[in-house]
């Protein structure tokens, strides 16, 4: 006897589904503009989105409960997993939680080189937002230039100091993995000194564009109040006209010894989320500069020993990250592991203000504020 059943509702498939009269998309979480594996549930009357509910999971890897298992060094090589297009900053910001808690000094010449890899990776990471964001919005050259030109001299760079073109595991517990090869230091200078020139091309190109200003400037709006009630750190912050950078609100490393401006925006919409970005890149491009004048021969590493136990207790590291305030919170019971480890990723906590962004904009807006936002889901899927 054959039973009747009747169709699925959009609530049934789809338990985030909201309850909101109107039509139910399903935005991911294989669309190109989610930029990694996620899924936006939205509601719309009309063309307006009446509610917006992410929906994420979809790349988890366990990466808090595994390092669990693993020895404080052999943690870094999971953080270069967590944001893939800035592991230097992920691997930065572990090691500064751990040496809190060892209490060890680090030498000055892997400070200034921590910096200047830490300040390449901004500008390598906000090449991918710059060249990914012109794609979202229907542009293609931008991605050409910013994307095959500019990140592949850094990741070039990259590859020359330590071997590696995407995760680096270069910053250790006490310093750096190795100095700098012969002649690097001058590379470094050289490509400075051309990114100025590219920067002035991204302005003409897609910045000052008519059509790229049309679509982002005045859309996706978020208030400095809204901003700080969501926990939004980074440009997306900054963009609202807050003025907040770990490197100058709880300064670490030798950054207060540089001099760099803040870049801030006004009303915190997506054209100047974007322009944000590209102005840090310029500031980037300074602390490189002061950098390369000050740093001198020396050690690159700490001494240390080759096991050791970090002291029970509890310690937080963070640091100014491509998307954000990026931290890690470790509790040590006196092992070789640490008993618990926690991230505070800045693309998980930024990606959750969407249910309050998207709400109110049009359907054709919904890429253009999800893309300004600049997340990336292996650090949100932890």
């Amino acid at each position: 006897m054959s039973q009747t059943t009747t169709p699925a509702s959009a609530a049934d498939v789809f338990p985030q589904a909201p309850p909101e009269k109107g039509m139910f998309i399903s935005l991911g979480p294989q669309h190109p503009s989610t930029h990694g594996v996620l899924r936006v549930a939205i509601t719309v009357d009309g063309e307006t989105v009446t509610s917006a509910q992410p929906d994420i999971g979809y790349l988890h890897r366990a990466t808090e409960k595994l390092a669990e298992k693993r020895t404080y060094p052999q943690i870094i090589v999971l953080t270069d997993r967590l944001d893939y297009l800035a592991a230097m900053t992920n691997n930065w910001s572990y090691c500064l939680a751990v040496e809190k808690m060892l209490a060890v000094p680090i030498p000055e010449r892997a400070e200034y080189l921590r910096i200047i890899v830490g300040e390449l990776q901004r500008i390598a990471s906000h090449c991918v937002f710059l060249g990914t964001y012109g794609i979202d919005i229907g542009a293609y050259t931008p991605f050409l230039v910013a994307f095959g030109r500019e990140r592949e001299r850094i990741l070039d760079l990259f590859e020359e100091l330590c071997g590696a073109r995407l995760t680096y595991n270069y910053i250790r517990i006490g310093g750096v993995m190795a100095d700098t090869p012969a002649g690097w230091e001058k590379k470094v200078r050289e490509f400075v000194k051309e990114m100025w020139g590219h920067i002035q091309e991204y302005d003409t190109l897609l910045t000052y564009n008519p059509i790229f200003m049309d679509r982002t400037q005045n859309i996706g709006l978020m208030t400095p109040e809204m901003a700080v009630a969501w926990g939004i750190t980074g440009p997306n912050l900054r963009a609202t006209g807050f003025r907040a950078d770990v490197r100058k609100d709880d300064p670490y490393s030798l950054y207060p010894q540089l001099k760099f401006d803040i870049p801030v925006g006004k009303q915190g919409d997506c054209w100047e989320r974007y322009q944000v970005r590209v102005s840090e890149m310029r500031e980037s491009l300074k602390m490189i500069e002061q950098c390369l004048d000050r740093i001198q021969p020396g050690e690159w590493m700490a001494k240390l020993p080759k096991v050791y136990r970090v002291p029970a207790g509890e310690g937080y590291g963070h640091l100014e990250a491509p998307r954000g305030d990026l931290g890690f919170y470790i509790i040590s019971d006196g092992s070789p592991s640490p008993y618990r480890m926690h991230i505070r990723a800045p693309s998980f906590i930024n990606l959750q203000v969407l249910q309050q962004l998207l709400k109110g904009w049009k359907v054709a807006d919904v890429v253009a504020i999800l893309g300004s936002v600049d997340i990336v889901l292996g650090e949100v899927d932890r």
